[in-house]
């Protein structure tokens, strides 16, 4: 007897350190902005469920932290990820140049059947600053590196005050729907769970 699944997206958000990658993820899960910056340690995910058209999603959102010391912890985090979002700052010029570095990074961990059509989507964070008077990175040059990029959705976002964090979130699900094409999804987590075939004490499931 089939029995009617939740689909599972699989979300990984990267950026340099600071750019508000946990801020924009705690906005939208929860509501909910901190002054307090504690920067991420190695990987965390939230989830979220929503409503598109007549599926029930359930949207996975991984965080994985900045600091390139990090990185190599990357692969399994990556792995059958369904949908990519690339963060930075719009006042840090250096955080927008990473987002080619962040770009390819992904697709080398990641692996994704077909690079060149893997979603992607970039958020340009804490439009809020300043009322804008110190912003470095312009929406063109930022739409300009998206359209050469395979003409990526790009997003200006403030986790602060809560400036088009839902619509990012909901084109990244959207997208993320798109490129699951009915495959079984499932929790990709640390350690791998064994499944209920195998037998008990069977060693690594790896």
């Amino acid at each position: 007897m089939a029995t009617r699944r939740r689909t599972l997206l699989k979300v990984i958000v990267l950026g340099d350190s600071g750019v508000g990658k946990t801020s924009l993820m705690n906005q939208y899960v929860h509501n909910k902005f901190s002054q307090q910056y504690k920067a991420t340690i190695g990987a965390d995910f939230v989830t979220k469920e929503l409503q598109i058209g007549d599926k029930l999603v359930t949207l996975q959102i991984w965080d994985t932290a900045g600091q390139e010391r990090f990185q190599s912890l990357g692969a399994a985090f990556y792995r059958g990820a369904d949908c990519c979002a690339l963060v930075y700052d719009v006042n840090v010029a250096k955080s927008f140049d990473s987002l080619e570095t962040w770009h390819e990074e992904f697709l080398k961990q990641a692996s994704p059947a077909d690079p060149k059509t893997f979603p992607f989507i970039v958020l340009g964070n804490k439009v809020d600053i300043g009322g804008g008077s110190t912003r470095v990175v312009s929406e063109t040059k930022a739409a300009d590196w998206c359209a050469s990029n395979g003409n990526i959705p790009y997003f200006e976002t403030s986790a602060k005050e809560d400036y088009n964090v839902d619509e990012a979130f909901f084109t990244i699900a959207k997208t993320a729907l798109a490129n699951e094409n009915d495959q079984d999804i499932y929790f990709q987590g640390i350690p791998v769970a064994v499944t209920e075939n195998e037998p008990k004490g069977g060693g690594c499931a790896c």
